[in-house]
């Protein structure tokens, strides 16, 4: 007889994670909290955390919704190459759009996407339109010479200050991604940047 042992509680999990998060809220202004990995439909981790609700990240962000939008960064060249996931077995475009989709259902509000080192690839523009006609706000980041090394380029008017200022109205700003590599720490960066000026 085998015993199953739970290896994770997610009712905890949500209880506790959100009573954090909202701790380093209520101590700033805003706060930009990098989200990687899945944040629905997480099997993987569901398979190796015994007792782990493969929608406890969602359902935790769902119960700071009224405090929280978010952003999604996807990479332009990966948009250009058609880049897949080989999970979902779908572009990275795509993604971005299924995203969307059930983040609404899940009742979270998207605040935007940025195509990050975007350096007016065609297939990033198309996408970009397909997006604006869903009413969904776009900006665009370029590539910065020198990053992540050239810290006295990257922090000046010439690295995170040719970016555009994401305009976000609350306090708590999720900053995520269809896939690694996608911009998430430089979006994060570039907006403190910013809103430190």
């Amino acid at each position: 007889c085998t015993m199953w042992k739970k290896g994770f509680d997610s009712e905890q999990y949500l209880v506790e994670q959100s009573q954090y998060i909202m701790e380093r809220v209520e101590a700033y202004d805003k706060v930009y909290l990098e989200f990687g990995g899945k944040l629905m439909g997480d099997f993987h981790a569901m398979r190796v955390l015994p007792g782990f609700d493969p929608d406890a990240k969602v359902k935790m962000l769902q119960k700071l919704k009224d405090d929280m939008e978010i952003i999604i960064c996807v990479y332009a060249a990966d948009i250009a190459q058609n880049r897949m996931r080989g999970d979902y077995g779908i572009t990275y475009d795509e993604e971005v759009f299924r995203m969307i989709d059930d983040f609404r259902h899940w009742g979270l509000q998207v605040n935007s996407v940025v195509l990050t080192r975007f350096s007016g690839q065609n297939a990033a523009k198309v996408f970009a339109t397909k997006l604006r006609r869903r009413n969904i706000e776009v900006y665009t980041h370029a590539y910065t010479e020198g990053y992540p090394m050239d810290v006295d380029t990257i922090v000046s008017s010439s690295g995170y200050g040719q970016n555009s200022f994401i305009e976000t109205t609350k306090r708590l700003v999720v900053v995520t991604a269809p896939g690694p590599n996608s911009g998430k720490l430089g979006t994060c960066l570039s907006q403190l940047y910013h809103e430190t000026q």
